[in-house]
């Protein structure tokens, strides 16, 4: 099975597919990979590791799609690059199927099998291939430094002969993989945390970082099959806004992570609660690119709104992309190896293994997701 690792060509993603590491133990299931030549260079990895391990290099990108068998990557393709790829090659990456009609049609035109790494379901078993996990977790350490490096302060209490600096209030929003990971990066730098979210099983892990956790009554709430918090009616919405505002008011630091996938997120903190911030406060919004939880947050920007610093930047995971590689690298070939046929040396899709079921786009020129062709069909 030809394996092809293309160059990504989203504007500033240095993050890749493939590490050196990972591509050994490719080529030592039998597969044949190929990398499109600098194609690990953002990340910090030379052409050399890649041959060293086994890998051929092209800087034919074209003829590279053409002739694979399965391509590996971490954005979603040009539409343009679909056509390039022949009938029955497998593509995995991150897709956004929810809102990528266009290209979900594409890959169905073209006999391709789509994987979408957005629609690993999450179970026990498909943790190890969680890519949304994996880059989230890294997605909250590195918001945090964001804000510190920003804030006209520092973190820590500290007791100096010249006075004692009070430390920051943190304050943050959604308490799933990037949430947690926040709290604990932030409350390791010294700060004063305190966080919110919708479910109340999360609060035990909250306070076992040692952050405060905000009771907020919303009424019924509580968390889908797959762990995310349920969607909240607009009441309860402004409950919480309304709640939330005077923690807000007083914090140095908002980061708020409420993200629903394949929907917009919902606007948790208007813009006269920014506006109440104290001036120099930092606000991190991580859904800004998909909408926003801020009110006047710009997606890939950081803007001023009355002396508060709001960050909208995006791909937050990019900022530490060697590591971000090497996980999502991990999750890439945990997809790979468990779907490895030894004997034919090649993936299989078997629609029996719920791990595909879930994650499996397009196969045979058919849209095989249910949820997804639904949607693209006008259905619910």
């Amino acid at each position: 099975m030809r394996i092809a690792i293309p160059k990504e060509t989203h504007p500033g993603e240095n993050r890749v597919p493939v590490i050196p590491d990972v591509a050994k133990k490719l080529v030592r299931m039998g597969a044949e990979v190929v990398i499109e030549s600098g194609m690990g260079l953002g990340a910090g990895f030379q052409d050399s590791e890649y041959t060293d391990a086994g890998c051929q290099t092209s800087s034919d990108r074209a003829g590279l799609l053409g002739s694979a068998d399965m391509v590996l990557r971490i954005r979603k393709p040009a539409i343009e690059e679909v056509s390039q790829l022949k009938q029955g090659c497998i593509h995995v990456s991150f897709l956004d199927p929810f809102n990528e009609h266009e290209l979900v049609r594409a890959f169905q035109s073209a006999g391709v099998t789509a994987i979408s790494m957005e629609m690993i379901p999450r179970s026990t078993r498909s943790q190890k291939m969680d890519a949304l996990s994996s880059q989230a977790s890294l997605a909250g350490y590195v918001m945090v430094l964001l804000a510190a490096t920003r804030m006209p302060g520092i973190f820590p209490m500290m007791m100096t002969p010249a006075g004692t600096l009070k430390p920051a209030k943190v304050f943050i929003i959604g308490a799933g993989v990037a949430g947690l990971q926040a709290i604990a990066t932030a409350k390791r730098m010294g700060a004063r945390v305190t966080a919110f979210d919708t479910r109340d099983v999360v609060k035990e892990q909250v306070e076992s970082l040692g952050a405060k956790f905000l009771e907020i009554d919303l009424g019924e709430t509580g968390q889908t099959a797959d762990g995310y918090a349920k969607e909240l009616t607009p009441e309860q919405i402004e409950m919480q806004r309304q709640a939330q505002a005077e923690v807000i008011a007083d914090s140095d630091v908002l980061i708020t992570t409420a993200q629903v996938f394949g929907r917009k997120p919902p606007v948790l903190v208007t813009r006269d609660v920014v506006e109440r911030m104290r001036t120099g406060a930092v606000v991190v919004d991580m859904a800004a690119e998909t909408g926003g939880n801020v009110e006047g947050s710009v997606p890939g920007e950081t803007v001023n709104i009355n002396g508060v610093t709001v960050i909208g930047d995006g791909n937050w995971a990019n900022v530490v992309a060697r590591d971000a590689s090497q996980m999502y690298a991990s999750n890439m070939f945990n997809l790979v190896d468990d779907n490895w046929d030894e004997e034919a040396k090649a993936f299989q899709v078997d629609f029996e293994d719920d791990i595909l079921q879930g994650c499996v786009i397009t196969h045979g020129g058919e849209i095989t997701n249910d949820t997804i062709k639904n949607i693209l069909e006008g259905g619910s």
